[in-house]
């Protein structure tokens, strides 16, 4: 008797263990959709503030750009860099900046 109880009790928690772990994705969740926007919309703020403070600080470079046309910069230090999609610093070689296609 006292082994039957046992096996059921074992039973009964292996499948409350089960249903427990049983859930939806993650990437299912609001959650989960509401911190990618607001991984989206934090990473647009920082490009918009870097591409704000690099065109106030530093002189742009008219004739060159960057490997997918964006606008390059040159800062105090005579080193060449673009504004990525997260707003962080992309620091080309001279000989890595491309000619402006002419419009």
């Amino acid at each position: 008797m006292k082994t039957i109880i046992k096996v059921a009790m074992v039973a009964a928690g292996i499948f409350t263990f089960a249903n427990s772990n049983a859930q939806t994705h993650k990437d299912s969740t609001l959650g989960h959709k509401v911190g990618v926007t607001a991984k989206k919309v934090g990473h647009k703020t920082s490009q918009i503030a870097a591409t704000g403070a690099a065109s106030v600080v530093d002189k742009k470079y008219e004739g060159k750009c960057g490997p997918n046309g964006q606008t390059v910069y040159i800062n105090e230090h005579s080193h060449y860099y673009y504004i990525d999609k997260k707003g962080h610093r992309v620091y080309l070689k001279k000989s890595q900046l491309m000619d402006k296609p002419k419009s």
